[in-house]
């Protein structure tokens, strides 16, 4: 009985840790529209797979107020964090 339950909680504790490792979503993508006065930004995702293949869907986000937008312009390349599911941007980095 004391060990059903040891393998139960190992096994709870192990599926939390996998869900919350998987809430986070690391993305890369071109910007292709601000609206600054909104707080919103259209990304095209980057296309991964097939060579030749066309970009991603583009998509719309939320950003937080304490992040800036007047560093980023349409066509500029970033890498971008999200919680799976939520259409808000955790982590917006411009790329180099």
């Amino acid at each position: 009985m004391r060990a059903a339950k040891i393998v139960l909680t190992s096994l709870a504790a192990a599926s939390l840790i996998a869900s919350a490792a998987l809430a986070q979503q690391s993305m890369s993508g071109m910007v292709t529209k601000i609206d600054r006065l909104s707080g919103t930004i259209s990304i095209q995702q980057t296309q991964t797979g097939t060579v030749g293949a066309a970009g991603g869907a583009i998509q719309e986000y939320k950003v937080p107020k304490g992040q800036s937008l007047e560093e980023l312009h349409a066509g500029d390349k970033v890498t971008f964090t999200t919680t799976d599911g939520d259409k808000t941007i955790n982590k917006l980095d411009k790329q180099k």
